[in-house]
């Protein structure tokens, strides 16, 4: 089983930045965030192939988020870097993991753990 906490989360004005940590349990294969807004379905913006480092962005954070993993000792940690925020940036912000090699890095349901999500609030 894989655990997966999420921190970080906060309000700031739009132009503004955030960083999100995710901390986790047992380094599997791939890696993401993930954003659901009210009303919205949950999308995909930032993923990690951890073996490779191979990052992947949705079009609509290319450029201003930027993810991260790192292991420190027993410590594995997966980060978000947020600049440039917008109001529409505004959602639930969740980690998600799996062991699965291939696939669609940004489908939901092709990840087995998920964190139980940090508020992100971009005020205009």
């Amino acid at each position: 089983q894989v655990h997966l906490v999420e921190s970080g989360g906060g309000s700031v004005q739009a132009g503004g930045s955030l960083r999100l940590s995710c901390a986790y349990s047992h380094k599997t294969n791939r890696m993401a965030w993930f954003r659901q807004a009210p009303g919205n379905e949950r999308e995909g913006v930032a993923a990690i192939g951890t073996p490779t480092g191979t990052t992947y962005y949705s079009t609509s954070v290319k450029g201003r988020f930027t993810v991260s993993v790192s292991q420190e000792n027993a410590k594995g940690m997966m980060y978000l870097e947020m600049n440039s925020l917008k109001p529409e940036d505004t959602a639930m912000y969740y980690c998600a993991a799996t062991y699965l090699w291939s696939g669609d890095f940004f489908r939901a349901d092709e990840y087995q753990y998920w964190g139980k999500g940090t508020v992100v609030t971009i005020s205009s």
